[in-house]
């Protein structure tokens, strides 16, 4: 359990990367924006390598829940796939901050603890999105004629685009609306003929 001060740290490193990349997290930054000293970050945190596995963490956390609420209920697999992404862009749109954090892994490639645990996250939604994939190809909903390894990365690559191009719109864009939009074509992808 984080306390709210490690909240605040993270949230503000967040929107710090979001302003300024990943040189402009700093703990000097962090200090600056909370409007304490940088002893009193260094209480809560080593480093700013702890503050973004700590980021990663709870991003895990959000995301590894959503999915197993999603893959709980009661509705069809594409109903799930529908569900799932709907939902991950309504936090998306709520926190546009996380965007520039999260589909930014090229900012952690020079920390391997870092890219562990990007390739963590990637590995555990694949693995929870394939289970819902290969639900529907039981079912007869989803298509039977494409791995269920390859037709995750088609959903997972487009939704990862999808969204890289709402933020270099500069977030212009609904992403909701759009989104509804553009799961209806993935849907259509991956539906069963």
């Amino acid at each position: 359990m984080i306390s709210d001060r490690q909240k605040e740290i993270i949230e503000v490193s967040i929107n710090l990367i979001a302003q300024k990349g990943i040189q402009g997290l700093t703990i000097k930054n962090i200090s600056r924006e909370i409007g304490i000293s940088e002893a009193a970050i260094y209480r809560h945190y080593e480093n700013k390598i702890q503050i973004l596995l700590t980021l990663l963490d709870h991003f895990r956390m959000i995301s590894g829940k959503l999915f197993k609420e999603v893959s709980e209920l009661p509705i069809s697999a594409l109903e799930k796939i529908d569900n799932l992404f709907m939902k991950h862009f309504k936090i998306f749109a709520e926190n546009t901050s996380w965007v520039a954090v999260i589909f930014a892994e090229e900012i952690f490639r020079n920390e391997p603890i870092l890219i562990n645990k990007v390739r963590d996250i990637v590995n555990q939604n694949d693995v929870l999105l394939q289970l819902i994939l290969k639900e529907g190809q039981n079912s007869g909903e989803i298509r039977n004629d494409a791995e269920v390894e390859h037709l995750s990365v088609i959903t997972m690559g487009a939704l990862r685009l999808f969204v890289k191009k709402w933020q270099y719109s500069l977030y212009e864009f609904n992403l909701i609306n759009e989104g509804t939009n553009f799961l209806n074509s993935i849907k259509q992808v991956i539906a069963s003929k």
